[in-house]
């Protein structure tokens, strides 16, 4: 039994265990509380900086600054391409409370419909819902006052300033510059493209790619805070974007504007014309002007073209896209014939005094090939053959020279390969020969292919460009130049770099006697009453040049029909390709107008008024007067 003393034994044992485990208690919790002081002290003390930078990403806003590109300017130091701010807006899905109110709203603040807007915002997923969707690239003034005005009501929307491209002439040589579009996946994993990331805007054709690395500028950057709806309350810190450097063409935007008004209906008068115009400086190369119509805006590029513009630019059946001015190819016509009487000449061949007739056609085996005057020409020698442009004195000596010696000599001026100049997708046109017809069709060459050969007609192809090369080296005495495009650039801070000299691509296989004897004939057409070029005169200056009509169907298929009455796309093609002053040449102006019928009527006014608009800037000193205005032109060919 216990005695009555035992409960009382039992419990001072008790107390004496407990109080043996009071040390371990009371060490056990200053431990706890020691990791807790130590805890508080690392996070209060030591990782202070760290975790401010960490606390910072909750509420910092880091967003990138487009760097503006560099100006496009035409060789006077005007304006063609600059930068303008354009007000936008975005939306951080992660920030958006009330999603179908927000986009409501929205809708009618930037005149969008809330459906468009949020197909744009999609259900974005992990990473996504924290990545800016921008909604609009160029608001208004009035967008964007009624959008700022009512920002504190959309938690997740923020406006923001990007810089645009602005092309100063809308569609003003706008197959020169090009225009920009957001680098493509394909272009990113290439090596030229290392240094850019998704989303980048970059040129896409025309100066804007070619120059894309001198234009580009350097993207900066801005720390914004904002508070749990994404409101932006403060800044933190920003580095400003370095703007890209500018370019100097070539091109004078007086000459590019003349040429293209006149291609307008209002300016020469019939419909709008389609086609194309070089314009080069035959001592230097240098492109004066240059154009293709019809033509596109790169305006509706700069902010991304939306697809019902894009799909009706491809599906355009007169393809507005193309240049045409370098990839168009053409039988180049009568304006071939000159280089069929280098050849001729070079070669001896012809007695350029010796005469033959031309009744009016020429029969080869069973085929009779006309002549454009069904009436015939009667007795002609070489400069009446090239002034008049009679096919029939062509034909013979055509089959005389021989195809392959012709393309010889055509192809040194320049016909059949590239121009070499800056801008992509050039084509090199084609001069046929013998061997050629053989790999690509596996035939012999016929003789009666030399005929239409030798009026420009049959497999020859060349561009505008090509032809105003051609005929600069007639002019200028046998130089084939590359055209010049960029005439310098200059950095970002105004460093001018200087673009590389003039280039001479070769020399035309032909003497200074018979260049000279060209030159004459083909200021004959012009200025002679005869002459199939009257309309390309301008008053105080010699111009020389050639007319020509490249056939597009079969002659059977028109024949007997009167212009008005032959389906517009089976329309001949009208060339005139011009020089001037004659007796000391400073520019030449090729023009082809697609289905515009003969190249006097035509294509000569075009090239006209490139010239009067020229020698206004520069006038000729002591010219000699041309052919009075009275005299009757003759406009057939």
């Amino acid at each position: 039994m216990i005695g009555p003393g035992g409960r009382g034994r039992l419990g001072a044992r008790g107390d004496v265990e407990i109080e043996r485990r009071i040390p371990f208690v009371a060490v056990l919790i200053v431990v706890i509380f020691s990791v807790f002081f130590a805890r508080l002290f690392q996070l209060q003390l030591v990782q202070t900086d760290d975790l401010r930078r960490r606390s910072q990403r909750n509420y910092v806003r880091t967003v990138r600054l487009e760097a503006p590109r560099g100006d496009i300017l035409d060789r006077e130091g005007r304006v063609l391409a600059t930068t303008r701010p354009a007000f936008g807006l975005q939306v951080i899905p992660s920030d958006v409370h009330q999603s179908e109110l927000t986009y409501a709203l929205l809708s009618m603040l930037i005149d969008r419909e809330s459906g468009e807007l949020r197909e744009l915002v999609e259900s974005p997923r992990g990473r996504g819902r924290f990545q800016p969707v921008r909604l609009a690239g160029d608001l208004s003034y009035d967008q964007r006052a009624r959008l700022e005005s009512h920002l504190y009501a959309l938690p997740g929307v923020v406006s923001d300033v990007r810089p645009r491209r602005h092309y100063v002439g809308g569609q003003l040589a706008a197959h020169v510059l090009g225009y920009l579009g957001e680098i493509q996946r394909q272009q990113l994993a290439t090596r030229s493209f290392a240094d850019y990331r998704q989303g980048d805007v970059i040129g896409q054709a025309g100066i804007e790619w070619v120059m894309q690395s001198q234009l580009r500028g350097s993207a900066g950057g801005r720390n914004l805070v904002v508070d749990v709806a994404g409101r932006v309350v403060d800044v933190l810190a920003e580095i400003d974007p370095d703007p890209g450097g500018s370019v100097a063409l070539t091109l004078d935007l007086d000459l590019q504007r003349a040429a293209e008004e006149a291609f307008l209906p209002e300016v020469l008068g019939g419909p709008a014309k389609i086609g194309a115009l070089a314009a080069l400086d035959v001592r230097s190369g240098d492109v004066l002007a240059l154009v293709s119509k019809p033509s596109f805006d790169p305006n509706d590029f700069a902010g991304g073209i939306d697809g019902e513009t894009w799909n009706a630019l491809l599906s355009d059946e007169w393809r507005p896209i193309q240049d045409r001015a370098i990839s168009g190819q053409y039988p180049p016509g009568s304006t071939y014939k000159p280089f069929v009487a280098a050849a001729g000449l070079q070669a001896g061949i012809v007695d350029p005094e010796e005469k033959i007739f031309c009744p009016g056609s020429f029969r080869l085996g069973r085929r009779t090939y006309r002549c454009w005057k069904r009436a015939g020409h009667g007795w002609v020698d070489l400069r009446r053959a090239i002034v008049e442009s009679c096919d029939v004195y062509f034909y013979q000596l055509g089959l005389e020279i021989g195809v392959d010696r012709l393309a010889s000599y055509a192809r040194s001026f320049g016909l059949g390969s590239l121009t070499g100049i800056q801008l992509p997708h050039e084509k090199p046109g084609l001069v046929p020969t013998s061997a050629w017809k053989e790999r690509r069709f596996d035939e012999v060459w016929l003789r009666g292919e030399t005929l239409s050969a030798s009026i420009g007609q049959g497999f020859n192809l060349a561009t505008p460009l090509q032809l105003a090369v051609a005929y600069a080296a007639i002019a200028n005495g046998g130089k084939v130049l590359a055209p010049r495009l960029v005439l310098q650039s200059a950095d970002r801070d105004g460093n001018v770099i200087p673009a590389p000299p003039p280039e001479v691509r070769g020399t035309v296989t032909v003497s200074d006697e018979h260049l000279e004897r060209l030159r004459e004939a083909l200021e004959a057409v012009v200025g002679e009453i005869h002459g199939t070029g009257a309309r390309a005169r301008v008053p105080g200056v010699r111009v020389a040049g050639k007319t020509g009509t490249a056939q597009v169907v079969a002659l059977d298929h028109t024949e007997g029909l009167d212009e008005d009455e032959v389906e517009f796309r089976h329309r001949d093609h009208a060339w005139f390709v011009g020089f001037a002053p004659a007796e000391a040449p400073e520019i030449v102006v090729a023009a082809l107008v697609e289905h515009g019928g003969h190249g006097g009527s035509s294509a000569g006014p075009i090239v006209q008024r490139v010239l009067a608009r020229y020698f206004e800037k520069h006038p000729v000193v002591e010219a000699t007067r041309v052919a009075s205005a009275q005299e009757e032109p003759r406009v057939r060919d």
